[in-house]
């Protein structure tokens, strides 16, 4: 066992976060802030995340929908589409970027693949690209190396990353955290 594994985790997700293109990150909340309505999609672990992020979207007082529930309603032109996939080739989460353009819709991809057809999506769209650079499933040449299996160390900082996107927005939308509490489930 590491003399410190919470310390080695940490590291792997600070050089991450440190290395990720923050003109990016601003386009996406940039991006956001006009949107009307945005959909998520992503499959496996990357669409928990994309789910999370929705979930604090909706906090946020945005129309917001998960590709594949079965509330959601077709993705039109005007639509923001944000798909997440670390290899950019997760077959559900292409084709909906795919359909998404096609439509007239923004896409915004979230992947490690800048060359991968997620990321072709987005630049086919008045949309953009997200590359965060952490180890997939894949380890391919050139991504992050990690000690963790899987995709894990791409899962925590797409979670991280996109929990700063919200907090921009929350920002740009004067919102603080009793504004996000009123939009919280009641239910529970």
């Amino acid at each position: 066992m590491r003399a410190d594994p919470v310390a080695t985790v940490l590291s792997e997700i600070g050089g991450v976060l440190a290395s990720t293109d923050r003109d990016s990150l601003s386009a996406l909340v940039a991006g956001l802030a006009g949107a009307d309505r945005i959909f998520v999609a992503g499959e496996g672990r990357s669409g928990f995340m994309a789910k999370a992020f929705a979930m604090r979207l909706m906090h946020l007082g945005l129309a917001v929908h998960v590709v594949g529930e079965t509330t959601t309603p077709a993705i039109d032109r005007g639509d923001t589409v944000v798909a997440v996939s670390g290899s950019g080739t997760t077959a559900a989460t292409v084709r909906t970027a795919r359909v998404a353009v096609d439509r007239g819709a923004r896409v915004w991809s979230v992947t490690t693949a800048a060359d991968s057809s997620l990321a072709a999506a987005a630049t086919e769209s008045p949309g953009g690209l997200l590359v965060v650079p952490a180890a997939t499933k894949h380890r391919r040449p050139g991504e992050a190396t990690s000690v963790q299996p899987l995709s894990s160390l791409f899962d925590q900082a797409v979670h991280i990353l996109l929990d700063v996107v919200c907090l921009e927005l929350a920002e740009l939308r004067s919102l603080d955290h009793d504004d996000a509490r009123r939009a919280h489930a009641n239910t529970e």
